[in-house]
């Protein structure tokens, strides 16, 4: 993974290589100067498209161009990423990237025609997304020590609801699992619906699902929230709630979505998409549509992204590796 990672990070830098008079001449002044495609993953309706389309008629009214989603979604968003890497570099062809690509790229490993760390280029971070751990209240526990107590009196006679083999819930569960030190057996749904279903009925015990996903089943009592999984509390969405690193020392994980481009996508335009997408980011208004979804804006520079990019693949791939983790 080093060359990889080091290449990755080079592309990440590269906006900021060319001399301001050389970008501004070359592609600043004329993009966009036609529609841009902006590339989902998944179907519409899911988070990443609901998020992409917001992000899209922002960029369209601050630019002038429609930002249109185009819906590619299967082979948990490998589809949509490939289309992507043979596009031309040429700033209209973009993936609204998520936290998929850092998983597939060794869950995939060997099947796929492209690595992210080379193929791509960051563009901008845009959104994470905190995660809730959560049981059914028929499970005696309250806290995450007691959970990790009952998972080791009772080993392999706790399940873990997920969306999917390789989904993000279910490396997210897999990760605890490795750092608690407990036996816990996934039980992979189709979808949050018929898993957080089961949960309510006490056929699965534990989830970690999206807080803007379960968030009502917490309040109405059907789930019961032990802790969130970014390296902060949440106190805006679960008051009171402590973090899972609070008990487990080092975990963290969060859902997150950006913009990509092709790779060789000139610099200028890389940073020119990056400004405007920080704008948006930076509205108050834009802010509060986002916090209402369930997101948490998350502005930075490419290079920025690009680490966080590397830093995520880097982490994934251990624990996809670790836990033997195939896809469906």
């Amino acid at each position: 993974m080093i060359l990889p990672r080091r290449r990755f990070l080079h592309l990440a830098a590269g906006a900021a290589a060319l001399p301001a008079a050389f970008r501004i001449a070359r592609a600043e002044d004329t993009f966009p100067s036609r529609p841009v495609h902006l590339v989902v993953g998944f179907s519409p309706g899911s988070a990443s498209d609901i998020n992409a389309r917001l992000i899209g008629q922002w960029l369209s009214e601050r630019l002038g161009q429609n930002f249109v989603v185009d819906n590619r979604a299967g082979a948990g968003g490998n589809i949509a990423t490939d289309f992507v890497v043979r596009a031309k570099p040429d700033g209209y062809t973009l993936l609204y990237a998520s936290t998929a690509i850092a998983i597939n790229n060794s869950l995939y490993e060997g099947r796929l025609n492209f690595n992210v760390l080379h193929d791509l280029v960051p563009v901008a971070s845009v959104v994470r997304t905190p995660f809730v751990m959560e049981v059914s209240p028929e499970l005696p526990v309250k806290t995450v020590p007691e959970l990790i107590a009952y998972a080791k009196a009772n080993p392999g006679k706790i399940n873990l609801a997920t969306v999917g083999a390789g989904s993000a819930q279910h490396l997210y569960g897999e990760y605890f699992k490795m750092m608690a030190g407990v036996d816990i057996v996934p039980v992979h749904y189709r979808g949050a619906g018929p898993a957080i279903a089961d949960m309510i009925a006490g056929r699965v015990q534990v989830m970690i699902d999206a807080i803007v996903s379960s968030l009502s089943y917490i309040k109405s009592g059907q789930l019961r929230a032990l802790a969130v999984t970014t390296a902060t509390a949440q106190e805006q969405l679960l008051p009171g709630i402590p973090t899972v690193g609070q008990f487990v020392p080092g975990y963290e994980a969060a859902g997150w979505q950006g913009v990509c481009a092709p790779a060789k996508t000139p610099a200028a335009i890389v940073t020119r998409l990056n400004r405007e997408i920080n704008a948006v980011l930076a509205d108050p208004k834009s802010n509060a549509r986002l916090a209402e979804l369930g997101g948490l804006s998350a502005a930075g520079t490419p290079a920025d992204f690009g680490k966080f990019i590397a830093d995520e693949t880097d982490k994934w791939g251990k624990v996809v590796r670790e836990a033997g983790v195939k896809p469906d």
